[in-house]
């Protein structure tokens, strides 16, 4: 079962592999290249995850055909959207918030690789209504 306390230490697990993807390559790549990288680091944590996930958009009780991906759902509750970027926008925030609604994802976090430390400035955390029905243990 999923709980808040799980999430948030899911989310703790998936920070860490960015910062020691980021202390290892640096700042100023691709994303695509810190995607690769992060890949990597979450299969050798043996942590679940689908990349590229295609996004459903249902409008009027039909499936649209769009090109919405998210860069990773973790363990099918935690959507991941990874930036290489001057700094995160409101437009970055309001992807995210729109996919964890698609996905009926509870949590999701922006990670700008383009910074001096992830953990102070390159990461942002969102929850929605979905995190606040779940059981907190």
């Amino acid at each position: 079962m999923i709980t808040q306390k799980y999430l948030d230490e899911l989310s703790f697990n998936v920070i860490g592999a960015c910062i020691q993807v980021h202390k290892t390559i640096g700042r100023g790549l691709l994303e695509s290249i810190y995607n690769q990288c992060l890949k990597e680091k979450l299969s050798y944590r043996k942590i679940n995850f689908i990349t590229e996930m295609k996004v459903p958009l249902i409008y009027r009780d039909k499936e649209l055909k769009t090109d919405l991906k998210c860069d990773l759902f973790i363990e099918n509750c935690l959507v991941i959207e990874l930036k290489a970027t001057s700094e995160i926008s409101l437009i970055h925030e309001a992807q995210l918030m729109t996919y964890m609604k698609l996905l009926k994802a509870p949590k999701g976090i922006i990670i700008n690789f383009n910074c001096f430390n992830i953990f102070k400035e390159g990461q942002k955390t969102f929850v929605n209504e979905y995190f606040k029905l779940l059981p907190k243990f």
